[in-house]
Protein backbone atom coordinates (compact mmCIF):
# COMPACT_ATOMS: atom_id res chain seq x y z
CA UNK A 1 0.00 0.00 0.00
CA UNK A 2 1.40 3.63 -0.77
CA UNK A 3 0.90 7.01 0.94
CA UNK A 4 -2.19 8.49 -0.41
CA UNK A 5 -0.32 12.13 0.18
CA UNK A 6 2.24 10.93 -2.37
CA UNK A 7 -0.38 11.16 -4.83
CA UNK A 8 -0.69 14.44 -4.49
CA UNK A 9 3.26 14.50 -5.01
CA UNK A 10 2.62 12.85 -8.21
CA UNK A 11 0.19 15.07 -9.76
CA UNK A 12 2.47 17.95 -9.11
CA UNK A 13 5.55 16.41 -11.27
CA UNK A 14 2.83 15.47 -13.87
CA UNK A 15 1.28 18.86 -13.57
CA UNK A 16 5.02 20.94 -14.33
CA UNK A 17 6.73 17.87 -15.26
CA UNK A 18 9.91 19.57 -13.56
CA UNK A 19 10.78 19.12 -9.72
CA UNK A 20 11.51 22.62 -8.52
CA UNK A 21 8.03 23.81 -9.37
CA UNK A 22 6.27 20.89 -8.21
CA UNK A 23 7.76 21.63 -4.95
CA UNK A 24 7.37 25.46 -4.96
CA UNK A 25 3.56 24.70 -5.77
CA UNK A 26 3.36 21.94 -2.95
CA UNK A 27 5.46 24.07 -0.40
CA UNK A 28 7.95 21.56 0.45
CA UNK A 29 11.30 21.11 -0.71
CA UNK A 30 12.43 19.48 -3.54
CA UNK A 31 14.46 16.34 -1.96
CA UNK A 32 11.33 15.73 0.04
CA UNK A 33 9.60 15.57 -3.74
CA UNK A 34 11.97 12.94 -4.81
CA UNK A 35 12.11 10.87 -2.29
CA UNK A 36 7.78 10.50 -2.13
CA UNK A 37 8.25 10.21 -5.81
CA UNK A 38 10.78 6.78 -5.56
CA UNK A 39 8.87 5.62 -2.37
CA UNK A 40 5.47 5.26 -4.53
CA UNK A 41 7.43 3.78 -7.39
CA UNK A 42 8.70 1.28 -4.97
CA UNK A 43 4.91 0.74 -3.58
CA UNK A 44 3.44 0.14 -7.44
CA UNK A 45 6.35 -1.21 -9.23
CA UNK A 46 7.27 -0.14 -12.00
CA UNK A 47 8.37 3.35 -13.08
CA UNK A 48 6.35 6.59 -13.26
CA UNK A 49 8.30 9.27 -15.07
CA UNK A 50 11.18 9.08 -17.68
CA UNK A 51 13.56 11.69 -17.54
CA UNK A 52 15.03 14.18 -20.79
CA UNK A 53 15.78 17.18 -22.11
CA UNK A 54 15.48 18.63 -18.03
CA UNK A 55 11.84 17.47 -18.08
CA UNK A 56 10.10 14.59 -16.90
CA UNK A 57 7.53 12.62 -18.86
CA UNK A 58 4.82 9.88 -17.63
CA UNK A 59 5.85 6.35 -19.05
CA UNK A 60 2.46 4.33 -19.60
CA UNK A 61 2.90 2.93 -16.16
CA UNK A 62 2.51 6.72 -15.67
CA UNK A 63 -0.28 7.72 -17.60
CA UNK A 64 -2.67 5.01 -16.77
CA UNK A 65 -2.01 6.21 -12.79
CA UNK A 66 -2.29 9.71 -13.65
CA UNK A 67 -6.12 8.96 -14.91
CA UNK A 68 -6.93 7.46 -11.48
CA UNK A 69 -5.06 9.98 -9.18
CA UNK A 70 -6.61 13.24 -11.28
CA UNK A 71 -10.15 11.08 -9.93
CA UNK A 72 -9.27 10.87 -6.68
CA UNK A 73 -8.40 14.44 -6.69
CA UNK A 74 -11.47 15.54 -7.80
CA UNK A 75 -13.47 13.62 -5.78
CA UNK A 76 -11.33 15.04 -2.58
CA UNK A 77 -12.51 18.39 -4.18
CA UNK A 78 -16.11 17.62 -4.28
CA UNK A 79 -16.49 16.06 -0.79
CA UNK A 80 -14.24 19.17 0.58
CA UNK A 81 -16.60 21.39 -0.88
CA UNK A 82 -20.00 19.56 0.00
CA UNK A 83 -18.95 19.06 3.94
CA UNK A 84 -17.73 22.75 3.97
CA UNK A 85 -20.76 23.97 1.60
CA UNK A 86 -18.35 26.20 -0.60
CA UNK A 87 -15.82 25.76 -3.50
CA UNK A 88 -12.58 25.19 -2.71
CA UNK A 89 -10.10 26.92 -3.80
CA UNK A 90 -9.05 26.21 -8.04
CA UNK A 91 -5.74 25.26 -7.71
CA UNK A 92 -3.26 23.44 -10.70
CA UNK A 93 -2.29 23.62 -14.47
CA UNK A 94 -4.22 23.55 -17.22
CA UNK A 95 -2.36 23.59 -20.78
CA UNK A 96 -4.25 25.02 -23.79
CA UNK A 97 -3.53 24.32 -27.05
CA UNK A 98 -5.23 27.21 -29.38
CA UNK A 99 -4.60 28.72 -33.04
CA UNK A 100 -2.18 32.02 -32.39
CA UNK A 101 -4.66 34.26 -34.10
CA UNK A 102 -7.60 32.98 -31.33
CA UNK A 103 -4.88 33.04 -28.76
CA UNK A 104 -3.68 36.72 -29.45
CA UNK A 105 -6.99 38.52 -30.35
CA UNK A 106 -9.41 36.55 -28.06
CA UNK A 107 -7.59 35.22 -25.31
CA UNK A 108 -4.99 37.64 -24.52
CA UNK A 109 -7.34 40.20 -23.69
CA UNK A 110 -9.07 38.39 -21.23
CA UNK A 111 -6.22 36.67 -19.26
CA UNK A 112 -5.85 39.88 -16.96
CA UNK A 113 -9.35 38.85 -15.58
CA UNK A 114 -8.69 35.06 -15.40
CA UNK A 115 -5.98 35.69 -13.59
CA UNK A 116 -7.36 37.77 -10.89
CA UNK A 117 -10.40 35.37 -10.67
CA UNK A 118 -8.57 32.13 -10.48
CA UNK A 119 -4.96 32.95 -9.14
CA UNK A 120 -3.98 29.48 -8.01
CA UNK A 121 -4.79 28.08 -11.78
CA UNK A 122 -1.78 28.24 -13.71
CA UNK A 123 -2.30 28.62 -17.35
CA UNK A 124 -0.44 27.47 -20.48
CA UNK A 125 -1.66 28.79 -23.65
CA UNK A 126 0.51 26.60 -26.24
CA UNK A 127 0.09 28.66 -30.19
CA UNK A 128 2.53 25.97 -32.25
CA UNK A 129 2.05 25.49 -35.57
CA UNK A 130 -1.09 22.46 -35.29
CA UNK A 131 -3.06 21.83 -32.17
CA UNK A 132 -1.86 19.58 -29.42
CA UNK A 133 -4.20 16.68 -29.30
CA UNK A 134 -5.81 16.31 -25.86
CA UNK A 135 -6.23 12.55 -26.65
CA UNK A 136 -2.80 12.03 -26.25
CA UNK A 137 -2.38 14.06 -23.49
CA UNK A 138 -0.32 16.79 -25.10
CA UNK A 139 -2.67 18.79 -24.25
CA UNK A 140 -5.47 19.27 -21.37
CA UNK A 141 -7.65 21.16 -23.30
CA UNK A 142 -8.11 22.49 -26.99
CA UNK A 143 -9.58 24.91 -29.08
CA UNK A 144 -10.16 23.29 -32.60
CA UNK A 145 -11.46 24.65 -35.94
CA UNK A 146 -13.05 20.73 -36.64
CA UNK A 147 -14.79 18.17 -34.52
CA UNK A 148 -12.38 15.45 -33.70
CA UNK A 149 -13.70 12.43 -35.43
CA UNK A 150 -11.97 9.95 -33.21
CA UNK A 151 -10.53 9.72 -29.52
CA UNK A 152 -11.58 9.72 -25.77
CA UNK A 153 -12.91 12.82 -25.82
CA UNK A 154 -15.66 15.65 -24.57
CA UNK A 155 -16.11 17.77 -27.46
CA UNK A 156 -18.54 20.79 -27.59
CA UNK A 157 -19.45 23.78 -30.20
CA UNK A 158 -18.48 26.90 -28.63
CA UNK A 159 -19.65 29.40 -31.53
CA UNK A 160 -19.10 30.28 -34.65
CA UNK A 161 -16.88 33.28 -36.62
CA UNK A 162 -16.42 34.78 -39.88
CA UNK A 163 -13.74 35.72 -42.41
CA UNK A 164 -13.74 38.02 -45.01
CA UNK A 165 -11.38 39.40 -47.98
CA UNK A 166 -9.70 42.60 -46.45
CA UNK A 167 -7.09 45.23 -48.04
CA UNK A 168 -5.81 48.67 -47.08
CA UNK A 169 -7.32 51.79 -48.64
CA UNK A 170 -3.48 52.40 -49.59
CA UNK A 171 -3.69 48.80 -51.60
CA UNK A 172 -6.69 49.88 -53.27
CA UNK A 173 -6.32 52.99 -54.37
CA UNK A 174 -2.98 52.16 -56.05
CA UNK A 175 -4.03 48.41 -57.50
CA UNK A 176 -7.57 49.03 -57.53
CA UNK A 177 -10.76 47.35 -56.23
CA UNK A 178 -11.91 43.92 -57.44
CA UNK A 179 -15.79 43.67 -58.38
CA UNK A 180 -15.72 39.98 -58.72
CA UNK A 181 -13.71 37.02 -57.36
CA UNK A 182 -12.07 36.39 -60.99
CA UNK A 183 -10.65 39.83 -60.70
CA UNK A 184 -8.53 38.58 -57.84
CA UNK A 185 -6.10 36.74 -60.14
CA UNK A 186 -5.01 40.07 -60.98
CA UNK A 187 -4.45 41.13 -57.61
CA UNK A 188 -1.47 40.37 -54.64
CA UNK A 189 -2.71 38.09 -52.33
CA UNK A 190 -1.65 36.77 -49.05
CA UNK A 191 -1.93 33.74 -47.48
CA UNK A 192 -1.20 30.64 -45.73
CA UNK A 193 2.05 28.55 -47.26
CA UNK A 194 0.41 25.36 -48.26
CA UNK A 195 2.52 22.73 -47.06
CA UNK A 196 2.41 24.36 -43.35
CA UNK A 197 -1.42 24.50 -43.49
CA UNK A 198 -2.47 22.43 -40.18
CA UNK A 199 -6.17 21.92 -40.31
CA UNK A 200 -8.32 22.45 -43.71
CA UNK A 201 -10.61 24.77 -42.61
CA UNK A 202 -7.50 27.27 -43.15
CA UNK A 203 -7.62 26.94 -46.68
CA UNK A 204 -9.96 29.79 -47.78
CA UNK A 205 -8.61 30.85 -50.53
CA UNK A 206 -9.63 28.09 -52.75
CA UNK A 207 -12.92 28.44 -50.91
CA UNK A 208 -13.20 31.93 -52.40
CA UNK A 209 -12.29 31.07 -55.70
CA UNK A 210 -10.83 27.76 -56.86
CA UNK A 211 -7.17 27.50 -57.70
CA UNK A 212 -6.22 30.85 -56.38
CA UNK A 213 -2.67 31.27 -54.76
CA UNK A 214 -1.23 33.59 -53.02
CA UNK A 215 2.02 34.96 -53.63
CA UNK A 216 2.85 36.27 -50.46
CA UNK A 217 2.35 33.38 -47.73
CA UNK A 218 3.32 32.88 -43.97
CA UNK A 219 2.52 30.38 -42.03
CA UNK A 220 1.39 33.26 -39.27
CA UNK A 221 -1.96 34.89 -39.11
CA UNK A 222 -0.93 37.81 -37.58
CA UNK A 223 1.73 38.39 -39.91
CA UNK A 224 -0.87 37.93 -42.55
CA UNK A 225 -2.67 40.53 -40.95
CA UNK A 226 0.13 43.35 -41.00
CA UNK A 227 0.93 42.59 -44.46
CA UNK A 228 -2.20 43.39 -45.11
CA UNK A 229 -2.02 46.40 -43.24
CA UNK A 230 0.52 47.57 -44.57
CA UNK A 231 -0.62 47.83 -48.07
CA UNK A 232 0.77 44.53 -49.24
CA UNK A 233 -2.52 42.88 -50.95
CA UNK A 234 -5.69 41.24 -50.07
CA UNK A 235 -6.48 38.34 -47.97
CA UNK A 236 -8.78 36.25 -46.12
CA UNK A 237 -8.81 37.40 -42.14
CA UNK A 238 -11.02 36.87 -39.29
CA UNK A 239 -13.73 39.59 -38.64
CA UNK A 240 -12.04 39.02 -34.81
CA UNK A 241 -9.17 40.26 -35.95
CA UNK A 242 -9.77 42.39 -39.14
CA UNK A 243 -12.82 44.02 -38.17
CA UNK A 244 -11.83 46.00 -35.83
CA UNK A 245 -8.83 47.57 -37.65
CA UNK A 246 -9.14 51.02 -38.82
CA UNK A 247 -5.78 50.39 -41.17
CA UNK A 248 -7.89 47.56 -42.93
CA UNK A 249 -11.37 47.89 -44.95
CA UNK A 250 -13.50 44.61 -46.01
CA UNK A 251 -13.48 43.79 -50.02
CA UNK A 252 -16.62 42.44 -51.46
CA UNK A 253 -18.20 41.63 -47.92
CA UNK A 254 -21.59 41.20 -49.44
CA UNK A 255 -19.73 38.14 -52.00
CA UNK A 256 -17.45 36.55 -49.83
CA UNK A 257 -18.16 35.21 -46.37
CA UNK A 258 -16.59 32.43 -44.52
CA UNK A 259 -17.92 30.79 -41.41
CA UNK A 260 -15.97 28.49 -39.43
CA UNK A 261 -16.60 27.50 -35.90
CA UNK A 262 -14.63 27.03 -32.55
CA UNK A 263 -14.79 23.32 -30.79
CA UNK A 264 -14.23 22.61 -26.89
CA UNK A 265 -11.76 19.83 -26.92
CA UNK A 266 -11.23 18.07 -23.54
CA UNK A 267 -9.81 14.58 -22.95
CA UNK A 268 -12.99 12.43 -21.58
CA UNK A 269 -10.87 11.76 -18.18
CA UNK A 270 -10.35 15.46 -17.16
CA UNK A 271 -13.87 17.46 -18.11
CA UNK A 272 -15.27 17.57 -14.37
CA UNK A 273 -11.94 18.25 -12.49
CA UNK A 274 -12.68 22.10 -10.97
CA UNK A 275 -9.87 23.94 -12.82
CA UNK A 276 -11.10 22.59 -16.29
CA UNK A 277 -14.79 23.51 -15.75
CA UNK A 278 -13.21 27.29 -14.69
CA UNK A 279 -10.99 27.30 -18.43
CA UNK A 280 -14.16 26.23 -20.06
CA UNK A 281 -16.41 28.56 -18.58
CA UNK A 282 -13.72 31.21 -19.19
CA UNK A 283 -13.01 30.38 -22.78
CA UNK A 284 -17.24 30.42 -23.74
CA UNK A 285 -17.31 33.86 -21.68
CA UNK A 286 -14.36 34.90 -24.47
CA UNK A 287 -16.24 33.56 -27.33
CA UNK A 288 -19.37 35.25 -26.49
CA UNK A 289 -17.45 39.22 -26.80
CA UNK A 290 -16.68 37.88 -30.63
CA UNK A 291 -20.81 38.93 -30.72
CA UNK A 292 -20.66 42.26 -29.17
Amino acid sequence: MFDWDDIRVFLAVARTRKIAPAARALGIDATTISRRLARLERALGPELFELGAGERTLTAHGQALLHHAESIESAALAAMEEATGREHHLSGQVRLSVAEGFGTWVLAPGLADFSRRHPGIRLDLITASGFLNPSKREADMAVMLARPQRGRLSVRRMGDYRLHLYASPAYLAQAGTPGSTADLRGHVLVGYVPEFIFSPELDYLDEVEAGLEASLRATSINMQHRMIAEGAGIGVLPDFIAGRDPALMPVMADRVEIMRSFWLVTHGDLKKLPRIAAVATWLQERIETLKA
